[in-house]
C-alpha cells in the first residue's frame, strides 16, 4: 500500500492511496469462485457453472464491493501508521478500479484541531458565598402557601394578585382582530399573562364597573399584524375574588407528604431542599464563569463534520421535546441554522475540556460518580432505589461518570483561575433575572 497526505484546506486532509493490483484481482477471484459454488444459474449444475459466466453476470458488482471494503480497510491502517486523527467519516473517490491494475482512490476528511491551551490564568470567577437564611424559608413557605391558595368573592376594588372574571372587546385602528374579544374570561392580576400594560390598567376595577383601556402591542408580538400597535380594549368586569392562604399548621405540612413531625419537620424537610438546590445552583454559575473564561481564551478551528453531528443531535432532542407537544408526522424539519450557534460552543468546549483532562491525565474520581449520584437521588422519596438502578444501569453509570471527569476538568481550571468570593443571597442565585 503506498500512501501520501495532502493538506487543502485548514483542517480537512486527503489522503491518496494505491493497493496493488495483485491484492484486489485475487480478493475478486476468491469470491467469484465462492459465488460460482453457490449460485443456481438455469442450464449448469449445481457448483459447476464455469468462471467466465460468473465473471459476465457478477465480475462488476464483486470488483465494487471488493474495492468498498479494500477502501475501509486501507484507510485505517494509513491513519494509524501517518498517525492522523480524523473527525468525522472519510469520502472516498476511486480514481482506479480496473482488472490487472493497482486500485487507486482518494479518502477526503476532516481532523482534529491542534489544541494548546492558554491563560487559564486570566479567567475570572465570581465565587458566591451564600447560605439559605430563616427570612428566605419564610418566604419559600409563603410560595407554598401561594401554590394551595383559594378564593374567596369580593366586592372591593382589586389590586395585584386578585383574580377577575372579566369579557373584553379589543380594536386596532378601530377594527376587531382574531383573538381580541373573550367573555367570561378569568385573570390573575400580576401573572404577566396578558400583554404589557394591559392588567395594570385594571388594578382598582370593581365588580359592574366598564372601562375603556389603551395598550400597546410589543414590537415582538407574534401576530405580525399587530406588532407595535396601539389597541382599544372595552373592559366590564363581572367577578372579583381575593387569595386566600392556607394556614401553616399540621394539616398544611400533610399536604407536602409530611405526616409526623409537623411545621418544624415540614420546614426541616424544605431547608434540606433548598440547600440541595441552593449548592447545584452556585456550582452550575461557578461552571459557567469557567467554560465562558475557557471559551474567550482559546479560539479554534472546529471541524465541520463535528458541528455537522452536534446539529443533528441538537436537532433530534428538540424533535422529541415537539413530539410530546403534536403529531410527529405534522413535525416540520428544523433547520441547520436553529442549532449551529449552539453545537459550535458545545464541540468547542468538548474539545478544551477533552484537552485539559489529557494534559493533566484526569481519571474518573469514583468517589465524586458516588457523591453525584447520591446528590441526584436524594431529591427522590426512596433514594437507594435511585442508587441501585445507577449501579444497575451500565449506560447511566457511563453518563455520570462523564460528568464526574468534567467536573473534575472544571475544579482543575477554578484551582488556575482568578477567584474572588463574593457576597450573595439565596434570591440572587435561585433568581437571577428578579435582580
Amino acid at each position: 500500500m503506498q500512501v501520501s497526505v495532502e493538506t487543502t484546506q485548514g483542517l480537512e486532509r486527503r489522503l491518496t492511496i494505491s493497493v496493488p493490483a495483485e491484492t484486489v484481482d485475487v480478493e475478486v477471484k476468491n469470491r467469484l469462485r465462492h459465488l460460482g459454488k453457490t449460485q443456481r444459474i438455469n442450464g449448469f449444475r449445481p457448483g459447476k457453472v464455469p468462471v467466465s459466466v460468473i465473471q459476465k453476470r457478477y465480475g462488476q458488482s464483486v470488483r465494487q464491493e471488493v474495492a468498498g471494503e479494500l477502501m475501509q480497510r486501507n484507510f485505517v491502517e494509513a491513519i494509524v501508521a501517518e498517525k492522523i486523527n480524523p473527525a468525522g467519516r472519510p469520502q472516498f473517490v476511486a480514481k482506479s478500479n480496473e482488472d490487472g491494475k493497482p486500485l487507486e482512490f482518494e479518502a477526503t476528511f476532516e481532523v482534529y484541531p491542534e489544541v494548546e491551551l492558554k491563560d487559564l490564568e486570566k479567567i475570572a470567577v465570581e465565587r458566591p458565598q451564600v447560605e439559605v437564611t430563616d427570612a428566605d424559608l419564610d418566604e419559600m413557605f409563603v410560595t407554598l402557601q401561594n401554590q394551595h391558595k383559594t378564593w374567596k368573592e369580593n366586592k372591593r376594588k382589586t389590586k395585584n394578585g386578585d383574580k377577575l372574571t372579566i369579557d373584553f372587546n379589543g380594536r386596532v385602528d378601530g377594527e376587531a382582530f382574531e383573538g381580541g374579544k373573550a367573555e367570561g374570561f378569568e385573570l390573575e392580576l400580576g401573572s404577566g399573562r396578558m400583554i404589557p400594560g394591559f392588567e395594570k390598567e385594571i388594578v382598582g376595577m370593581k365588580v359592574g364597573e366598564e372601562k375603556t383601556i389603551k395598550v400597546t402591542f410589543p414590537e415582538d408580538y407574534h401576530a405580525e399584524n399587530l406588532k407595535g400597535k396601539e389597541a382599544e380594549f372595552d373592559i366590564v368586569v363581572h367577578k372579583t375574588e381575593g387569595p386566600v392562604l392556607p394556614e401553616v399548621d399540621e394539616e398544611f405540612a400533610k399536604l407536602f407528604g409530611v405526616e409526623e413531625g409537623g411545621v418544624d419537620a415540614l420546614r426541616e424537610e424544605v431547608g434540606k431542599n433548598m440547600n440541595r438546590e441552593l449548592t447545584q445552583a452556585v456550582k452550575a454559575k461557578v461552571k459557567d464563569q469557567v467554560i465562558e473564561g475557557l471559551l474567550e481564551a482559546n479560539e479554534l478551528e472546529l471541524p465541520a463534520a463535528l458541528v455537522a453531528q452536534e446539529v443533528d443531535v441538537l436537532r433530534q432532542q428538540a424533535m422529541q421535546r415537539f413530539a410530546g407537544q403534536m403529531d410527529a408526522a405534522n413535525l416540520p424539519q428544523l433547520p441547520d441554522d436553529m442549532f449551529e450557534e449552539q453545537a459550535k460552543r458545545r464541540v468547542k468546549v468538548g474539545l478544551l475540556l477533552g484537552e485539559v483532562i489529557k494534559v493533566n491525565e484526569l481519571k474518573v474520581d469514583e468517589a465524586k460518580v458516588k457523591e453525584l449520584i447520591e446528590s441526584a437521588a436524594s431529591a427522590y422519596e426512596d433514594p437507594q432505589e435511585v442508587i441501585d438502578y445507577y449501579s444497575s444501569n451500565k449506560e447511566l453509570n457511563q453518563q455520570m461518570q462523564n460528568v464526574a471527569l468534567e467536573e473534575q476538568a472544571v475544579e482543575l481550571l477554578l484551582e488556575k483561575a482568578t477567584v474572588k468570593d463574593v457576597e450573595a443571597s439565596f434570591k440572587d442565585i435561585m433568581n437571577p433575572q428578579a435582580k
